[in-house]
């Protein structure tokens, strides 16, 4: 089959490797249809993620049709039309019960992120996303061996075409669980720190769940543009306004700040100088300039939610004022499995139109220049999505499209 493999940092290709197979009862084999290039695989693809290999083939987001079962399988068939969540859950233990997915403690092989791991058990395994997350291969290619397959493939309706429900593999739900965990709801303000894909859609959840004043901070023009006409967000330049929370607050009843803010930037925000160098000597892992900024934009007893990814220490965490003005905090992985019947329903009826956000269609066979577009915002690029096959798609921008206001 032709996947995408890893070579280096910056360096993937499109090369031919030997298809997967069934390796337990409850394994899938799926042949994809349509596959995404998302925030968090540029992460591995500058190499800031650690037991990366070269030959190690990423992707997260991907679906397509079941081609194969193992004897075990019992809740998809071969021939369904299926969306594969990025989080592989066994949906039998402690976590799984409790529809705490992303902490599933069966399926990962590896050790995860965490620093001071003490006894406890690794997270779930991650489709494509290091040897941390169990070392599974990913969705940019061809075939994909999808294990614990009587948990993790979703039926998606046949009328709806691939690009209406990629996104249901990972960005989707995680900007609604962002966008839930916060508890706004009608007449609430939120500001979203970064206009990238899970930005954008946590945008165009917290609107649809009624929110009146939205502030979205980023670095782009193109992107914070995108999301004022589409999403009506109050855009703020970080390039412009070095300080977007005393912004933010000012535009807020009696200067009290938004009752919520999500941190849709994680670990790789631009820091100051001290930051830069922290991380080059490796004594920290993760920028902590998002993260002050969403603890001074947000008001006393507010919420700030974390979807973006962080790792390992955080230089200048003002856990004191995070205290004074008390704070919730809720992050981490997406419990992707809980939220997709609810989330197709939204598609179904037009709610959610998650496809606005795709600005390039590319081949899989271009990969590698999917990559290099996504990573330097060129071309105006907010989300790429790949097809399967031999011959080039042009770039398409895609048509704009309105979402249904809240109701």
């Amino acid at each position: 089959m032709r996947a995408m493999t890893y070579h280096g940092a910056h360096d993937v290709k499109i090369e031919t490797v030997p298809d997967p197979t069934i390796e337990a009862p409850d394994d899938i084999i799926l042949r994809v249809t349509a596959t995404a290039i998302c925030g968090s695989d540029l992460h591995l693809y500058r190499g800031k993620i650690p037991t990366v290999e070269h030959g190690d083939i990423f992707g997260h987001e991907f679906m397509g049709i079941v081609e194969e079962t193992g004897s075990a399988v019992t809740a998809v068939q071969r021939g369904d039309r299926v969306v594969i969540p990025f989080v592989i859950a066994c949906g039998d233990c402690f976590f799984c019960q409790n529809e705490l997915y992303a902490s599933c403690e069966t399926t990962n092989t590896g050790r995860g992120a965490i620093v001071n791991k003490k006894a406890i058990p690794p997270p779930a395994a991650l489709f494509g996303f290091s040897r941390l997350y169990g070392g599974i291969p990913g969705g940019q290619a061809e075939l994909v061996r999808v294990p614990k397959a009587n948990t993790g493939p979703f039926k998606v309706p046949g009328l709806l075409a691939d690009e209406k429900v990629l996104f249901l593999s990972d960005i989707l739900p995680t900007a609604w669980q962002a966008v839930l965990n916060t508890g706004i709801g009608p007449g609430s303000s939120i500001a979203i720190y970064g206009a990238g894909p899970v930005g954008l859609l946590s945008a165009a959840c917290a609107k649809m769940q009624g929110a009146e004043q939205i502030f979205m901070v980023d670095h782009h023009d193109y992107r914070l543009a995108y999301a004022q006409r589409t999403y009506g967000v109050i855009p703020i330049n970080f390039d412009d306004d070095d300080d977007p929370a005393d912004t933010i607050i000012r535009q807020t009843a009696g200067s009290r700040g938004v009752d919520a803010v999500i941190d849709a930037v994680g670990f790789e925000a631009k820091g100051s100088t001290t930051e830069t160098l922290l991380a080059t000597l490796k004594l920290e892992g993760s920028s902590g300039k998002a993260l002050r900024q969403c603890i001074a934009a947000v008001r006393r007893g507010g919420v700030v939610s974390v979807p973006g990814v962080y790792s390992g220490f955080i230089h200048g965490f003002l856990f004191g004022d995070a205290f004074d003005k008390g704070l919730t905090f809720k992050m981490g992985q997406t419990h992707v499995q809980r939220y997709l019947p609810e989330l197709l329903g939204h598609i179904e009826t037009g709610r959610l139109q998650p496809e606005a956000i795709i600005t390039h269609r590319m081949s899989l066979e271009q990969v590698a220049e999917g990559y290099r577009i996504f990573d330097k915002k060129e071309e105006q690029c907010r989300k790429v999505i790949l097809t399967p096959g031999s011959s080039d798609v042009p770039l398409t921008e895609n048509l704009e499209v309105t979402p249904i206001p809240a109701l």
